[in-house]
């Protein structure tokens, strides 16, 4: 690989270690009230608060299973249904209405097989309805409500409701349904607070979703480098990323498009029908050893309120087709660069209609970009070729004028117009492929269709470093791991210096970068995706096979 193209990639890497932590750093950290918290049980029936009351303080239930503190009658116990379509298999509670106790995923598996499930114990308290009454009290509804319907679970083929309803203080009903669909992860949500409005303090309640996703991926450092909540209102996006050991939450006034919380792949999101029904939004979170997220909406009580969940993986087209900017939340890149990651992610899912493998996908696909960008690599090497014709006649040349820096650069500008050579031509078209190499990163590190793709031997996942073996320590930017791609990758950078230098002497400078940043990429790249691994060490293969047929460019002579 030569001079320029090393750089190049030096500068990215640069960039992309250190941009997360710029943000990180600088971000605004707001406080916020605390957050809630909720008891796991693995139980399929639990107890109602009163009986839980009860069997602490060893007395009688409460009659009618009333807890005094709220004036909110709970149903005896909790019902659990079970909902499965094509796409995933929610297990459900009456606790809160609604609420999940588990989501597992059909097409996208884990490490041991089994359906990626999103939801455990730390995140159960989710699509929970809170408000505040006369006396400023807060009333959480997250406990079991009625369960209206005659369904008692199984696999769905048509739009299937769930209604749940409650009596909050005497004579006052709370309505909540929840409408599953057989082949969307859109979960439609809607909830009539009837003639509450009047007793609940400021007219306006809550519907959140507390603690967010669980990790889903074998490295979990990795995936929770991605975790963060955000709110998109009045066209912009904010998001929200906590550092360790701290809590934070900011809140938003009046219409808002959506809030969301994600990880790498996943993401789940409350998007109102009517994002002018919004009274306020509201995002937070903790880390307690690891990111937890929460997200909330706050509607008027007086009028029926409607929304829906995205409880589903970061696949564009599928969010796009909501057609609710909820792909504002994947990381495409900086502006310039996102319409070539949109447009690089097309080109790989449409080859992967035809070629059911990822890795083949990728391996045409660097091809396809080598020929895109012969061309500039064309020009490129001809021209470094030509600047290495004439650096005898450059080194004289210093020697000739070193005392005096004027001259020599005259003397030096007039030899290059001599020559025919242009001292950047060997640069600029490698910066001119500097947003292909971004795009090209952002893609293959952050999009879900690599993920657990397996390619060919011991590359059992593109999305993840091909480790072949763990070593008992860790080397810092290396890792734990042991990687084959990424050897691979560094021989071919090495090869392509070389052959760049065409047996020519090098400055001691010049060689001691090319050796620095190649130990460097091997450290960096060793953390890397297979994929990425996969497509840059077969680029370089290609790049080798260039510069053997490309004939060094002919300078002209005076």
């Amino acid at each position: 690989m030569d001079r320029n193209t090393l750089l190049a990639f030096f500068l990215i890497a640069i960039v992309l270690i250190f941009t997360p932590k710029y943000m990180e750093t600088f971000a605004p950290s707001p406080q916020g009230p605390p957050l809630p918290t909720v008891e796991s049980a693995e139980d399929a029936e639990r107890q109602s608060p009163a009986e839980q009351v009860a069997v602490k303080n060893n007395t009688e239930p409460i009659s009618p299973l009333t807890n005094e503190t709220s004036g909110v009658l709970w149903s005896a116990k909790e019902k659990i249904i079970t909902v499965e379509n094509e796409l995933y298999t929610a297990v459900v509670s009456s606790n809160g209405g609604g609420s999940f106790l588990s989501f597992s995923f059909k097409n996208y598996l884990n490490k041991d097989s089994l359906g990626v499930n999103l939801i455990n114990g730390r995140n159960k308290e989710n699509l929970s309805i809170w408000f505040k009454d006369l006396d400023g009290e807060s009333i959480n509804l997250f406990g079991p409500w009625r369960y209206a319907n005659t369904f008692s679970g199984g696999e769905i083929y048509r739009p299937q409701s769930l209604e749940f309803s409650i009596d909050v203080f005497p004579g006052k009903t709370i309505v909540k349904t929840l409408t599953f669909y057989p082949d969307s992860y859109l979960i439609d949500v809607s909830i009539d607070m009837g003639n509450v409005a009047q007793s609940i303090f400021g007219g306006a309640y809550s519907v959140g979703w507390y603690g967010g996703l669980v990790p889903s991926e074998e490295n979990e450092k990795d995936d929770l480098v991605y975790f963060k909540s955000l709110i998109y209102q009045g066209g912009e996006l904010v998001d929200l990323k906590i550092k360790e050991g701290e809590s934070e939450s900011t809140s938003f006034n009046g219409a808002t498009d959506w809030v969301a919380v994600r990880t790498k792949y996943f993401i789940t999101s409350l998007i109102p029908d009517n994002p002018s029904d919004v009274v306020a939004a509201f995002m937070g979170g903790h880390n307690d050893g690891r990111d937890a997220y929460d997200i909330a909406l706050s509607f008027p009580a007086k009028e029926p309120t409607a929304l829906s969940v995205y409880l589903g993986p970061l696949e564009y087209d599928k969010i796009k087709a909501i057609n609710r900017e909820l792909e504002k939340t994947m990381n495409f890149g900086w502006g310039f660069i996102r319409p070539i990651s949109k447009g690089v992610l097309f080109v790989l899912k449409k080859l992967h209609n035809i070629i059911p493998n990822y890795g083949y996908v990728l391996i045409l696909f660097a091809f396809a970009v080598k020929l895109l960008v012969y061309p500039l690599t064309k020009k490129s090497y001809q021209s470094t070729a030509a600047m290495q014709q004439i650096q005898p006649e450059i080194a004289a040349l210093k020697e000739k004028h070193g005392s005096n820096p004027q001259k020599l650069n005259q003397a030096t500008m007039k030899l290059y117009k001599e020559k025919g050579v242009n001292p950047l031509g060997g640069c600029l078209p490698m910066m001119l492929q500097m947003p292909l190499l971004f795009a090209l990163f952002q893609v293959f590190r952050t999009t879900i269709e690599l993920r657990a793709e397996p390619f060919v031997w011991w590359i059992k996942d593109l999305s993840a470093p091909d480790a072949v073996f763990t070593l008992p320590f860790s080397i810092p930017i290396y890792g734990s791991h042991v990687a084959i791609l990424p050897i691979l990758m560094v021989v071919s950078m090495f090869i392509q210096q070389r052959m760049m230098s065409g047996g020519a002497a090098q400055q001691p400078q010049q060689k001691t970068m090319q050796y620095f940043m190649t130990g460097f990429f091997f450290l960096m790249f060793n953390t890397f995706p297979s994929g990425l691994n996969l497509y840059y060490t077969l680029f370089n293969v290609l790049t080798i096979v260039q510069q053997k047929l490309i004939p060094p460019a002919e300078t002209a002579t005076a």
